[in-house]
């Protein structure tokens, strides 16, 4: 769930990694837009989820013939075409899954906004009758035999669960020079705006799926940046919720301090009827208890396009400085919310950037933790962390073709949790970027929500150097447990970025008011048109 691998320049590339700016290319004549090969039109491109509920409501509109339309658009884009390579696996019930939403909906009996409506899962969450594998082959054969509480959140609100997206492999969290995208089982999945470029991670699936319409939402999962970065450079909106308010039971874990599912959509809208889905306290999941106010949410009645007339922002230019076409975006971005009615005030974290090393311990530490005991309840031969690396060891040719397992190396070679070492690292790194950092800026300046530039362009795919980009706003928010929202701001040369809006503990109703507002302003998405590669040329 992490987003990136470390960098051996960086104590941790989980948070803004801030190197210097690479060279502007050489001026010269702008080249031409390269082609996009013919592909044939789809009737639901950027549809929403209420406009196609509506079309279902009106019978116009069957979920079992829109599903069929998912799953001949993946057929023309995904396995065939560009070759997007965004769905490793698709569920072989969906259509029956839909013709039963539809029965329902004759009798008289929908469930609710996402009655019948395709939605495509990161492939770390358990879901029957697909494999849960992380990627890898080792888990290829791995089915779950039960679905994780938020598939089964899904199901209850009449979703048709489509497929499984591909990843980085486990999460991207097996070495520190990994090409993000990339799994043993899955391969690579592109970006849909430059089939050249990286489409982050390790949510990438998830996010050039629902960016390409292969879907009509879909969940991904974060431990540091795997919902806000694929998001933001495929010009989704992705919701990272507060830890503890959607379930981490059924899904393959990295960190219990900081992982989290979300949505990741074309909207603020979809994305927030899918965690109003989502979101409930799971008496299995240790974070569920800390919501002082277990009170179900309706985070579509938040949906308001004035909700920055006398809201107070914060920008966070502590994380600006790593990509000038990316900040000159967000200044855009900026003066949107000032013309919208928010007062902008600049605002810095006492505490920048000294969660980095805690967390990074803390994230050996509890994957090995919560690996082992995830694989000790899964039909699988492989029960332990060691058990893998021997495995990627024995296949090295499938697995370790272009980077190795440096990070499980790392993990193993730690103690339980009960080590005062984790404990330490666990205390810091939560301090540190909660009360001590997003906590005393939102206090200092009275703010209701702090916002930065969510990630730089997506960079090419490297698989001999792995990845290489140049920083990202989104760290602090991850390593606190606090919710985060990326929205489209604009693009970078054909490649979207995003504008990230981070606030404390549970603020995600406040978070998503000023999210939409925004969206209602800017407009700024785009759909992607399938390009080979991107063209320099200047910016306006």
């Amino acid at each position: 769930m992490r987003r990136l691998p470390l960098a051996l320049a960086c104590t941790l590339l989980l948070a803004a990694c801030q190197p210097a700016t690479p060279p502007a290319p050489p001026a010269a004549k702008p080249a031409a837009t390269p082609a996009a090969a013919a592909q044939p039109a789809f009737a639901f491109e950027e549809a929403s989820i209420a406009d196609l509920q509506a079309k279902m409501a009106a019978g116009t509109l069957t979920s079992r013939a829109l599903v069929q339309a998912y799953l001949d658009r993946i057929a023309a884009i995904d396995r065939a075409g560009p070759r997007l390579n965004a769905v490793i696996e698709l569920n072989p019930d969906a259509l029956k899954e839909a013709e039963a939403r539809d029965a329902e909906r004759q009798a008289g009996k929908p469930r609710g906004p996402l009655h019948g409506i395709p939605v495509l899962l990161k492939d770390n969450i358990d879901a029957t009758p697909m494999a849960n594998s992380a990627g890898s082959l080792a888990l290829a054969d791995h089915r779950p035999k039960a679905d994780a509480f938020l598939v089964a959140r899904l199901r209850a609100a009449g979703a048709v669960i489509l497929g499984k997206t591909n990843l980085s492999e486990w999460a991207n969290f097996r070495s520190t020079r990994s090409s993000s995208g990339w799994s043993g089982r899955g391969g690579q999945t592109k970006n849909p705006y430059a089939l050249d470029r990286n489409p982050c991670g390790s949510s990438s699936g998830t996010g050039t799926a629902v960016a390409a319409n292969l879907a009509a939402a879909g969940i991904g999962t974060e431990t540091d940046g795997s919902i806000i970065c694929p998001s933001a450079v495929a010009a989704l909106v992705g919701i990272k919720p507060t830890v503890g308010l959607v379930s981490r039971s059924g899904i393959i874990p990295i960190s219990v301090s900081q992982d989290t599912a979300g949505p990741m959509a074309r909207s603020v809208a979809d994305a927030a009827a899918l965690l109003t889905a989502i979101a409930a306290p799971d008496p299995a999941d240790p974070a569920a208890g800390e919501r002082k106010d277990p009170t179900p949410i309706d985070y579509t009645a938040h949906l308001k396009a004035d909700a920055l007339k006398g809201a107070r922002i914060g920008v966070l230019r502590q994380l600006m400085g790593y990509h000038p076409d990316t900040d000159a975006q967000f200044e855009r971005a900026v003066a949107a919310l000032k013309a919208a009615g928010a007062t902008v005030v600049d605002a810095r974290l006492p505490s920048f950037r000294r969660w980095d090393a805690p967390e990074m311990d803390v994230l050996l530490y509890e994957f090995k933790d919560g690996l082992n005991r995830y694989l000790a309840g899964a039909d699988t031969p492989y029960k332990t962390l060691a058990d893998l690396i021997a495995y990627n060891k024995a296949h090295a040719a499938q697995e370790m073709p272009y980077f190795g397992q440096e990070l499980f190396e790392q993990a193993q070679a730690k103690g339980p949790l009960t080590e005062p070492a984790y404990r330490r690292a666990r205390d810091a790194a939560r301090r540190l970027a909660g009360p001590e950092g997003i906590d005393a800026a939102l206090r200092q300046h009275k703010l209701d929500a702090l916002v930065a530039p969510a990630m730089s362009p997506a960079w090419p795919i490297d698989w001999i150097n792995g990845d290489h980009f140049t920083g990202a706003g989104y760290g602090v928010a991850a390593v606190a447990r606090y919710p985060s929202i990326t929205v489209p701001m604009g693009q970078v040369h054909g490649l979207p970025v995003g504008i990230v809006f981070m606030g404390t503990a549970w603020s995600e109703p406040r978070l998503i008011e000023l999210a939409y507002a925004y969206e209602q302003a800017s407009r700024a998405r785009r759909p992607p048109k399938l390009l080979p590669t991107v063209a320099y040329a200047p910016l306006p």
